[in-house]
């Protein structure tokens, strides 16, 4: 069978919007995607993107996933989020030993989830670890086949002696329903927890060492998992934003032919020079994060193609550049909500639902403009004090 190409698996995700909006205030209201979606979103191959080919995958590109994701997203953002982090997943498995990724990639559909934070105690044993922990907040819990999750590991004396992430079958957790949120609802971004869970040391990876881009992979011929971490794990959370500012870019043009300004003399927004204006100061906003995420894809897929890891500046500036491409949707999407007016907070209105979603998304810690422009100043300025190990 012929691999689907980047520009195929796009088509299949837009092939899939009206699907996903008929359902997204259901997604909304239940707070989880749809079975139907996601049984759609899976035949149609979009949690394949960053799987090898080796296991029926597309072992794609980062762009391509930013792709992928961002027109899913244009649907429904947390469709999107789920298939960005779902993608993001699987290529983290596919990282690790060969023996853990037979385990996992054993499935024909795998969907790995996970939360890097080590918010768990470990005991070495015999053959691994025994690990009981609860993480915070595990997108796309309950379709999870697998769960990739950072623990402290520890040497026999109890000593904490390195981080790692940790593969753990969906079967051996538990799901605590805490995802009570104001955007994002759909995600089921739920508590994973682990009670006295053996992993043997094949399901295991240090994050130290996959920083520096030593995988303890045995492949090393599909480039895509040759690409630096830390960027790939932040650039991936801004393909659903870039959907979703697409789509509320698209319902405010699309109404302006019909929808007045209110006590003013236009019969339609689109006649107003202020209304046009705004517009178009939105749409250059969300222009503007795409390419710069397209830019910051280029240089990570462009590296990994080479056969070499991305040095520590332009590994900062891909923080920065996904924290500014955010900003730069969220201030696109109040733009526009200025510009279409209070309808667009209406319950029946998705401009709503992709404001409060993209909102949301926005405060991932990974991609706080902040932190990340921090991070970039320091690499720029020759500043060694690190503020975060993720770069």
């Amino acid at each position: 069978m012929t691999e689907p190409t980047p520009a195929e698996l796009v088509a299949r995700a837009r092939a899939l919007q009206p699907l996903l909006r008929e359902h997204a205030a259901k997604t909304d209201a239940d707070r989880r995607v749809p079975a139907e979606c996601i049984d759609a979103l899976g035949e149609a191959g979009l949690f394949k993107v960053a799987v090898p080919k080796r296991y029926g995958g597309y072992a794609t590109t980062l762009r391509a996933m930013l792709d992928v994701s961002a027109a899913v997203a244009e649907g429904d953002g947390s469709a999107g989020w789920v298939v960005a982090l779902v993608n993001v997943c699987n290529w983290l498995t596919a990282l690790f030993p060969e023996q853990a990724q037979q385990e996992v990639f054993a499935d024909p559909q795998p969907r790995v989830t996970g939360v890097l934070t080590p918010s768990a105690t470990t005991s070495k044993v015999d053959g691994g670890w025994q690990v009981s922990g609860r993480w915070y907040f595990n997108s796309g819990s309950w379709w999870s086949t697998w769960a990739v999750l950072g623990v402290p590991l520890t040497d026999e004396n109890g000593e904490v002696v390195d981080q790692g992430l940790v593969l753990i079958p969906a079967a051996d957790l538990a799901i605590e329903d805490v995802w009570y949120v104001a955007g994002m609802r759909g995600t089921a971004s739920n508590c994973l927890v682990a009670t006295d869970v053996f992993v043997p040391s094949h399901r295991v990876m240090s994050v130290p060492a996959a920083i520096e881009g030593s995988y303890p992979t045995p492949f090393t011929d599909e480039a895509l998992f040759r690409s630096a971490f830390v960027p790939v794990l932040t650039l991936v959370l801004a393909g659903p934003q870039l959907g979703m500012g697409q789509a509320a870019l698209d319902l405010v043009i699309d109404k302006a032919a019909k929808k007045p300004i209110s006590y003013t003399f236009f019969e339609t927004q689109a006649e107003s020079v202020a209304f046009q204006l705004q517009v178009a100061d939105a749409a250059t906003k969300i222009d503007a994060a795409s390419l710069i995420c397209y830019r910051a894809a280029a240089d990570i897929d462009d590296a990994a193609a080479r056969g070499e890891y991305l040095e520590y500046r332009n590994r900062a500036r891909v923080r920065a550049d996904t924290g500014y491409a955010v900003q730069n949707v969220v201030e696109a999407l109040t733009i526009l909500m200025n510009a279409h007016g209070a309808g667009g907070f209406a319950d029946s209105s998705p401009l709503q639902r992709i404001w409060r979603d993209a909102n949301v998304a926005a405060r991932h810690a990974v991609v706080s403009p902040a932190i990340g422009f921090e991070v970039y100043g320091k690499a720029l300025l020759g500043v060694e004090e690190k503020i975060t190990p993720l770069v």
